[in-house]
């Protein structure tokens, strides 16, 4: 039979858009430099001596992802990288701004882990040509982030900063192995769901318009739950507790199209979260903390509350379009530079600047979403939706917990906190959505030769002998 030439939606192919994605590149390195060179005028009323230099480098590190992208992914996504710049380099400007508040180094070190990011990102890119690579690593990525999830608790390497057990001491270097754990587990969930959500997808008991799953099929969200808890309660770390378990159920929801699983994860998850008030001292504390945050504010208290309530005093007094670039005062709010940059943002940009930042957080999911949507494979699907929603899980946690939405947690703004490890993860993420949208966008194979010589081949007739 005769093949046909695809027509109607199949008929669509998608551009390669490299030229579109230099152009958006040239604006957000004007973004990066230009609030670099901002924050020299405002502070130190001269443009900073290092702007060819430090321009340069970021130039470089772009223009090299850029020509990566060109050559080893021309259908990739021509958005995602110019927001991803734009991102980084105005995080890098904040982060310069609170060094020259509080005479610390951080941006010249952020921008080294940048470069490291920058190389993990082309290496990602050039060796993994094809994402469905990834689900012979399904067991053993789970198993990774597993292993990874637990080496701070190890006596040697593991190592407690500012209550939380996150981290890992390896000589100079310091670790967060939760964010590379987070890479591994959205692999981990989209090889394990595109083979086995046929299973979990199947009808339970239907209770109040839902249907709700089978018990024996609850192993995976239980184990799942199970996990989180021990994050929160052995490593005391309530924002990668809500990130992994949540990251986990947007893709069982996904994976499933039933909201059953939804309404079991959530009541797990309240659950978790009241025995965890009620008996975990830590966790009632930062409760506390976010109910009632003058309690612990001002002498006579333990002082708690001085983060998040400058916090809010100095995103407040920045207002509608923010006092500028060196009129405001973020060394107020201790960790300015890694877990309360939005508040720097805001106090110094407004809320114009923050809902720009917001926006291009938005551009990511969106493009990731957009990504899933148009991938022709159920793993692909999973993974540029998992990757997308541990994005915007990570942003809703971090801005929830500064504006005071939901209790604080230990996580970084992706590209604009402080912080190798986030940095470098985040990243490795842009990488692989990139592949997955590359694969997605590319046109199909034409089978119009192989069709026309297979028309020349008339039909065999094979006469049987009775």
């Amino acid at each position: 039979m005769a093949v046909t030439s695809p027509s109607g939606p199949l008929a669509f192919v998608h551009r390669r858009r490299r030229g579109a994605e230099l152009f958006l590149l040239v604006l957000a390195l004007a973004v990066g430099i230009g609030a670099y060179a901002a924050v020299g005028i405002g502070v130190e009323q001269s443009v900073p001596a290092d702007l060819i230099g430090y321009g340069g480098w970021l130039t470089a590190l772009i223009v090299a992802c850029h020509v990566v992208v060109r050559l080893v992914a021309p259908y990739a996504d021509p958005v995602l990288l110019p927001v991803v710049a734009a991102l980084n380099g105005l995080g890098l400007a904040v982060i310069h701004r609170i060094d020259l508040a509080e005479g610390s180094s951080f941006a010249s070190r952020q921008l080294t882990w940048m470069s490291v990011g920058v190389g993990l990102f082309i290496a990602t890119l050039v060796l993994l040509r094809d994402h469905r690579v990834l689900t012979r690593f399904t067991y053993t990525s789970g198993l990774a982030a597993i292993v990874m999830l637990l080496t701070p608790m190890m006596p040697l390497i593991g190592n407690e900063v500012r209550g939380a057990r996150i981290w890992i001491q390896l000589g100079p270097f310091s670790l967060q192995p939760g964010e590379v754990a987070k890479v591994l587990l959205v692999i981990a969930f989209a090889g394990y769901l595109v083979l086995h959500r046929d299973a979990l997808a199947l009808a339970g008991r239907r209770v109040l318009f839902v249907d709700l799953p089978r018990g024996r099929d609850l192993g995976p969200i239980l184990g799942m739950w199970l996990i989180s808890l021990g994050i929160l309660v052995f490593q005391k770390d309530l924002g990668s507790s809500l990130l992994f378990f949540g990251l986990f159920l947007v893709m069982l929801y996904v994976a499933t199209e039933r909201p059953g699983w939804l309404v079991v994860g959530g009541a797990l998850f309240l659950g978790g979260a009241l025995m965890a008030w009620r008996v975990f001292s830590h966790v009632k504390i930062r409760v506390d903390i976010w109910l009632d945050p003058f309690a612990h504010y001002g002498a006579g208290t333990d002082g708690r509350g001085e983060q998040p309530l400058e916090a809010i005093f100095g995103m407040a007094w920045g207002g509608l379009i923010g006092r500028g670039f060196g009129a405001g005062d973020p060394g107020r709010v201790p960790f300015a530079e890694s877990d309360f940059i939005i508040a720097s943002i805001g106090e110094e940009l407004g809320l114009t600047g923050l809902m720009a930042v917001l926006v291009l957080y938005g551009l990511i999911v969106e493009r990731a979403l957009r990504a899933a949507l148009i991938s022709r494979d159920g793993f692909g699907k999973l993974l540029a939706a998992g990757l997308g929603a541990v994005l915007a899980l990570q942003v809703f946690v971090v801005v929830g917990g500064v504006t005071g939405l939901i209790p604080l947690t230990g996580l970084t703004t992706p590209f604009l906190s402080y912080g190798g490890s986030s940095l470098v993860a985040n990243w490795v993420i842009i990488a692989l959505l990139l592949r997955v949208s590359d694969l997605a966008r590319r046109p199909l194979p034409d089978l119009s030769a192989e069709t026309d010589q297979s028309s020349d081949d008339d039909t065999q007739v094979v006469k049987i002998q009775r």
